[in-house]
């Protein structure tokens, strides 16, 4: 199975600094990465291809003149990039290779979350629960592997087992909350315990990676989260991680070995496509089903495993793929990324469209059954997305792992 990034897998988004110095907005310029923003040509790729370009006050190519202009603080003092939703399209599709969406713009936004006079409600919210319970939605750690119970197969949980294991499986907060989400954390047990993968889970013990809080601009939050993690990973003794969060996955591969991090990291999908070779066997349920893919910003755009998804969806018998107009590279933001998943009520009394209904329609345009996944986030948001546009009853929405366990033999 091949990869084909976009970017380079060895970069991460923290500049090589000397010990004791923090990448600012201040000594930016000092160091290669942030010098190639100079070398922006204005050629507007960035904002044309930006979801929010046509309505944001400063889009990524007016943001960089303000920088260069010596005029960041007016920006800063704006909530223009709140309508950031760090899809890193910018990034994919800048001639000089800027790389907006890891240096740049979380800088900035850091600046614009701290002078903001008042941050938006469900954001607050969302925030405010990250830290106090390890997760946006509020609920005690107790509640975290719930969905253990009603599995179907054994799930080994560390704190109860602390024996060493081969696979630490991060199950992240929309897996182990939400009931759609709940439902995949299902599906991908099934499939590990089917691989025969000798895995674990952290259980109450797991808390929120952090990377939206990052790219937000909330990056105390993220550190004090990256910090807790580390503790936790510390007790135990494993030999990869393995994700079902996108986001996750690049918390864990671009931010967390500053922290001395040095596990190797996959998401699931992609984990899964490697072992393509064992799996297709057991997938004997034919699923009459004409299925649309869509490419997760982070999964897609940011590491570039387009193929890997759609590899494991054509091995189920009986599915027909389908692809919409803007497909990989070119895939629209489902619009939750870099805090936008808390932020649909601020968008609308902006008068903004939700990326999630513009690309809903799209896959209903396809003429597919199914509109398939990957990301946790877009589970709820496209699902929500159906029914706000009346197409609940044309298409459901699923978890790639989802229709994986539909197909197995057993």
């Amino acid at each position: 199975m091949t990869q084909s990034a976009v970017f380079d897998r060895g970069a991460t988004s923290q500049l090589p600094l000397p010990a004791g110095v923090e990448l600012s907005l201040d000594n930016l310029f000092d160091f290669p990465e942030g010098r190639r923003i100079l070398a922006c040509m204005q050629c507007g790729m960035c904002t044309a291809s930006c979801p929010y370009g046509d309505v944001m006050e400063y889009p990524p190519r007016r943001l960089i003149a303000m920088l260069r202009a010596g005029q960041i603080e007016k920006v800063i003092r704006s909530e223009a990039l709140l309508g950031c939703v760090a899809c890193y399209s910018c990034m994919a599709k800048c001639p000089r290779g800027i790389r907006l969406t890891e240096i740049l713009l979380p800088l900035i936004k850091e600046q614009v979350f701290l002078n903001l006079s008042e941050v938006p409600a469900e954001l607050h919210r969302a925030l405010e629960n990250t830290l106090r319970y390890g997760n946006p939605f509020g609920e005690p750690s107790r509640k975290r592997a719930a969905w253990v119970k009603t599995a179907g197969v054994p799930v080994r949980i560390l704190s109860e087992n602390p024996g060493p294991v081969d696979v630490l499986w991060i199950v992240e907060c929309h897996n182990s909350y939400h009931p759609r989400g709940q439902d995949v954390s299902r599906a991908t047990a099934r499939l590990f315990h089917a691989l025969g993968i000798d895995f674990a889970i952290l259980g109450n013990e797991e808390k929120c990676a952090g990377e939206c809080a990052r790219l937000l601009g909330e990056r105390g939050l993220f550190d004090t989260l990256m910090d807790y993690n580390m503790v936790v990973f510390s007790r135990y003794r494993f030999n990869r991680i393995v994700t079902s969060g996108v986001h996750a996955y690049d918390a864990f591969v671009y931010e967390y070995p500053e922290r001395g991090f040095r596990y190797p990291v996959e998401q699931t999908t992609p984990f899964l496509a490697r072992r393509l070779d064992q799996l297709r066997p057991m997938l004997t349920r034919r699923l009459p089903y004409v299925v649309t893919y869509h490419d997760s910003c982070c999964l897609g755009r940011h590491n570039g495993f387009y193929e890997e998804p759609r590899a494991l969806l054509r091995a189920i018998p009986g599915i027909r793929l389908v692809e919409m107009v803007h497909n990989r590279v070119n895939a629209i933001c489902c619009g939750g990324g870099g805090g936008g998943m808390w932020l649909d009520t601020y968008f609308k009394a902006k008068g903004y469209e939700r990326l999630s209904e513009r690309r809903i329609k799209e896959a209903v345009a396809t003429g597919a059954d199914v509109l398939a996944i990957s990301c946790p986030y877009e589970l709820s948001r496209f699902e929500d997305a159906l029914k706000v546009t009346g197409y609940d009853g044309r298409m459901v929405v699923r978890d790639v792992t989802e229709l994986l366990a539909e197909s197995l033999s057993f």
